[in-house]
């Protein structure tokens, strides 16, 4: 029987070291949080999570639903983070089934930081979204992607100003392009590191 319990043990171990959680694990890692990555359809979240994650997926559909979340790992030092990337939602008060499945996950698994990515260049029709996280009390930081086809059009956002007046970090990225995505990455690895 010893040798049985050895092998349950190193499953064990490769179930977290390739990010698997069994049912015997499953919220037992205080060093590990949740960073749910939040926004409009085809706004670069998808793009953002392949780069923190380095595209180390698992697609699921999310419980009772045909609607799809990728889950990966991300490691930037003493705390492990599952980032999720949700369907595309508008509002908090969702219409479509896969607003709901995001509304669902956000309010069932409390992630400890969303990212809320919006298009830079539609700033003011996806801001409303941003306020609505934040009045439900999620630990928000607001990610500005696209800012490069932005800046072509002509559009500057002062990133301090906006940054001062919503109380939350900003951050300009061109997921695209990979550019900004070192910042985020860098604020992610560092903001629960003393909680560890």
């Amino acid at each position: 029987m010893e040798c049985c319990k050895d092998k349950i043990t190193l499953l064990d171990r490769i179930k977290s070291v390739a990010g698997v959680k069994g049912k015997e694990q499953a919220g037992t890692n205080t060093s590990s949080k949740k960073v749910a990555l939040i926004g409009n359809p085809n706004v670069g979240k998808s793009l953002i999570f392949n780069s923190l994650t380095g595209a180390y997926v698992t697609v699921s559909n999310y419980p009772g639903t045909t609607v799809e979340v990728s889950r990966g790992w991300f490691n930037p030092g003493s705390v492990r983070y599952e980032v999720v990337d949700t369907p595309g939602m508008y509002s908090m008060l969702p219409i479509s089934e896969e607003e709901k499945v995001t509304r669902r996950l956000l309010v069932n698994e409390k992630p400890d930081l969303v990212l809320h990515v919006i298009d830079a260049k539609n700033i003011r029709r996806m801001l409303p979204l941003t306020l609505q996280l934040m009045e439900a009390d999620f630990n928000v930081a607001l990610v500005l992607n696209i800012i490069d086809e932005a800046n072509a059009l002509g559009i500057k956002i002062n990133v301090t100003e906006l940054e001062n007046i919503l109380g939350i970090p900003v951050f300009e990225a061109s997921a695209a392009l990979n550019r900004g995505l070192g910042r985020i990455r860098e604020y992610i690895g560092k903001r629960f590191e003393n909680a560890a």
